[in-house]
């Protein structure tokens, strides 16, 4: 499993022009979110989906060395094979890598799901849909997940 974790001041996901999962700190009070984007390959488990969760939670890449569970900070979880593109060999990335959406859709809930568990506010995309991210990199800060 991997997640591209942006440290953010606003972010918030649109399909077909509607707003579906939306953070937005500053108005909360709050000076950061983050946007997790999370991409999931045929060997993951609900165990590594519960432990991406864990890191993402409590990772100390907002202000001050602190985390997402130290602040009480939003988090915005988008579904995204991309991030198991293989681009090695010639000009068109390979998916293969990618779980399917059968197999990938429930471990990317659980991962919501286990951050809501942890305290987290958690908005989120449409799985399988086409969405338009629109986000506010703070720092910038971002930074890459493996397990």
């Amino acid at each position: 499993m991997r997640a591209l974790l942006q440290r953010v001041t606003s972010a918030q996901v649109r399909v077909d022009s509607e707003v579906v999962g939306r953070i937005d700190p500053p108005g909360s009070g709050i000076p950061h979110g983050l946007l997790a984007l999370i991409g999931i390959t045929h060997s993951d488990t609900e165990a590594v989906a519960r432990a991406m969760a864990e890191k993402i939670w409590r990772l100390r890449i907002l202000d001050g060395e602190r985390s997402a569970a130290d602040l009480s900070a939003p988090v915005l979880v988008v579904s995204q094979f991309t991030l198991y593109a293989d681009t090695r060999k010639g000009r068109r990335p390979s998916w293969s890598a990618a779980a399917p959406g059968p197999v990938a859709e429930p471990l990317v809930e659980t991962v919501a799901e286990t951050l809501r568990n942890l305290g987290a506010t958690v908005a989120g995309g449409r799985f399988g849909a086409h969405m338009q991210v629109e986000l506010v990199n703070d720092g910038p800060v971002t930074v890459m997940l493996e397990l």
